[in-house]
């Protein structure tokens, strides 16, 4: 068994699709490629290494494929567990592929392994009453409202003024069952790709049985139980900038580097990050440190094991 450093990190969307991309799969393998160059520090380190990753433009174009399917074929419409589901096995064969390549470009060998995983929620949980997860495309405000009518979905305008999105619900992930083996096999070594899109969404019915539902739950989540209840030593969260900010895009913006969970867990309640974007990405780490963690970061691939690099959060 490895005593060595144990990381959780998190893929951003971006990380697989950058904005103003089709997403065909030379763009998605040449991103994941990129992406994966930037782990080649850590895994030379010696790192035990677990990757979560998004699914957000990925499951909405899915789901678009079903109704496009369901419209033209008369095909059955699967549920977004489902295609949770297909997401996480086709996004996690990319990264493992990809990384495969990049491993074998430096001289490293080391085993990958991608596991399709579920993730329990809370039927009851509060989010279904007020969806805010946004999937899928952007879309204009009539197409938006035509999708309203066609299909009873509740769009939210992207805080980034780049259109409507869907949203859907994102209960709060409760346990990960197959988070032990998770565990062993990134403790004897193997990179294990998991979580995917934070996860297949099921609950557990009165009868004790496991049934998927309807939801998206956010993959910085996911990821930072998965991390809690594995031990990680240190938790990462890849997005699309450098650094967590306050007051972004106003006065007095302000960059954060070190900073304390007190600290950051004051800028969270004082709302400093947009909901659906940086707060979920903040309020994950503030999970892990609170749960037992040694240190989170926030911050862009490019910067990944650099000691300096991005918003560093310590208990």
């Amino acid at each position: 068994m490895s005593m060595k450093k144990l990381s959780v990190i998190a893929f951003g969307g971006n990380a697989l699709l950058k904005s103003g991309q089709k997403g065909t799969i030379d763009e998605q393998e040449q991103n994941v490629f990129e992406t994966c160059q930037h782990l080649v520090p850590l895994i030379k380190e010696g790192h035990d290494i677990v990757i979560g990753h998004g699914n957000g433009p990925q499951v909405g174009n899915v789901l678009l494929q079903h109704e496009a399917g369901f419209r033209v074929y008369d095909l059955p419409k699967q549920p977004i567990d489902f295609c949770v589901a297909e997401t996480q096995g086709s996004i996690g064969f990319m990264i493992e592929q990809q990384l495969r390549n990049v491993m074998a470009e430096h001289g490293i060998r080391r085993n990958i392994v991608t596991l399709v995983t579920q993730v329990i929620v809370d039927k009851g949980d509060e989010a279904f009453k007020k969806p805010t997860k946004p999937v899928g495309p952007f879309y204009s405000k009539e197409e938006s409202e035509q999708l309203v009518k066609e299909n009873e979905w509740i769009f939210h305008e992207d805080p980034g003024k780049r259109g409507w999105r869907r949203v859907v619900a994102s209960p709060r992930p409760l346990d990960i069952p197959n988070w032990p083996a998770v565990a062993r096999l990134a403790k004897e070594g193997t990179i294990v790709v998991t979580v995917g899109g934070g996860g297949i969404p099921a609950y557990i019915d009165d009868n004790g049985k496991m049934v998927g539902i309807d939801a998206v739950i956010d993959k910085d989540l996911a990821s930072s139980l998965l991390a809690t209840k594995i031990g990680a030593d240190e938790f990462c969260v890849l997005t699309d900038v450098p650094n967590v900010f306050i007051n972004f895009h106003q006065p007095g913006e302000k960059r954060l580097g070190k900073v304390s969970l007190q600290e950051i867990k004051k800028h969270l309640a004082d709302k400093q990050f947009a909901e659906g974007s940086m707060a979920p990405k903040v309020l994950a780490c503030i999970r892990f440190l609170e749960n037992g963690g040694k240190d989170a970061i926030i911050t862009v691939a490019e910067q990944l094991g650099q000691p300096d690099a991005g918003t560093i959060i310590l208990p």
